[in-house]
């Protein structure tokens, strides 16, 4: 439990930061994309300048900027790369940090399991995750309430939308979690969760553009894109399986990998 509250509390500040960003990113966006939508045609004139790849990349093609949640979903892709960078590091930075620090041999001195640890050290992340969905949830509702003017829109589709996080957030911790037990060393985490986040979405992207679903369905990005949960108010569920069988596989070998680890200590 100590080592819980440890983690934890050290996730705060990043959580506060992430938190932010994330709330400000739906009301700027969604307020500016609200102003603009207010004529359609100019919207459509804009839109129709952009090279259709780039429309494809942003997942701009198909989407219905004359309701508020298919204005929504532009700003949601942008909180996933958001959410998924925040995911990615503490991901890579869950086991990593103390040998990078050469704090290790504190911790294992410990009368614990490496396996209580990892567990302790998981639900510490995944309780600060969870803490940046839930103002995900806050802000979407409040900022598109604010914008809508009272007009309805379909709750069901906003509200799939807004579970994806969950399993959306899992996928990237725990595969940097798996990635970070796999190399010798993590020097730096931060590019590393960089990598992993943007790599998937321009896989994504990419596969769309190239219309190459092989190499497309790797990424969580297309597993919950959100103009497909909007439209159809469901998800794609052979996608959606991918990214829950991907964590399903990666934190029992995370597990494993960890008890085996020759960890690098102080001494």
């Amino acid at each position: 439990m100590n080592i819980y509250k440890h983690e934890f509390k050290s996730y705060l500040k990043s959580v506060g930061i992430w938190s932010v960003s994330i709330f400000l990113i739906i009301l700027i966006y969604l307020s500016a994309i609200s102003s603009i939508s207010a004529d359609i045609q100019t919207l459509n004139e804009v839109l129709a300048s952009f090279p259709e790849e780039f429309l494809i990349a942003f997942g701009m093609t198909d989407m219905d900027f004359s309701s508020i949640l298919g204005m929504y979903g532009l700003a949601f892709l942008f909180c996933q790369i958001c959410l998924a960078i925040q995911a990615s590091n503490y991901g890579f930075s869950l086991v990593s940090i103390e040998e990078r620090e050469l704090t290790a041999d504190f911790l294992l001195a410990k009368p614990i399991g490496r396996g209580k640890i990892l567990t302790a050290k998981l639900l510490a992340a995944i309780a600060s995750l969870t803490i940046t969905n839930l103002v995900v949830w806050v802000s979407s509702f409040l900022v598109i309430n604010m914008l809508n003017d009272g007009q309805p829109y379909e709750t069901k589709s906003l509200i799939l939308l807004l579970l994806s996080i969950v399993v959306f957030q899992m996928f990237f911790l725990a595969v940097g979690v798996l990635i970070s037990l796999l190399m010798k060393r993590v020097r730096s985490v931060t590019p590393l969760s960089m990598a992993l986040a943007f790599g998937m979405y321009v896989i994504s992207a990419f596969g769309s553009m190239l219309g190459e679903d092989t190499i497309e369905v790797i990424s969580p990005f297309k597993h919950f894109e959100p103009n497909f949960i909007i439209k159809n108010a469901a998800y794609d569920m052979p996608l959606a399986l991918i990214s829950v069988i991907t964590i399903l596989v990666a934190i029992p070998a995370s597990y494993l990998l960890y008890s085996k680890r020759n960890i690098h200590t102080a001494v």
